[in-house]
């Protein structure tokens, strides 16, 4: 766990691989929502509330490809549609791309 990073720093801006969290103190939600959302990646979010409110906020102004509320953004079923956005934003997972992805699409035109 580190405190005291810098929105500049290479631990809060890059991807890290590993046990690491950096927390940061923020003086509102539209505060923690921008800085959630300065990142150059957006695969999943968690937030954690007892707010119905706090939670259709999150929902609505997360730029991530799923935002889980009181579970870890881990969390995931088969079913579930799974993907990121900005530099996260490269593959879908679920049965809809899965779909998709095994599927060759071709035209083919018969004349008379």
């Amino acid at each position: 766990m580190l405190t005291g990073v810098s929105v500049g720093d290479r631990v809060w801006a890059d991807e890290v691989f590993g046990p690491v969290v950096s927390v940061k103190s923020y003086a509102d939600l539209d505060e923690a929502f921008h800085l959630a959302n300065s990142t150059q990646y957006g695969l999943q979010a968690g937030i954690y509330t007892n707010d119905l409110g706090v939670t259709l906020q999150a929902a609505e102004k997360l730029r991530f490809g799923g935002v889980t509320v009181n579970e870890t953004p881990t969390f995931r079923v088969d079913q579930m549609p799974y993907g990121g956005t900005k530099e996260s934003g490269n593959t879908r997972e679920g049965p809809h791309y899965t779909v998709r992805a095994m599927t060759e699409e071709r035209m083919i035109v018969v004349g008379r």
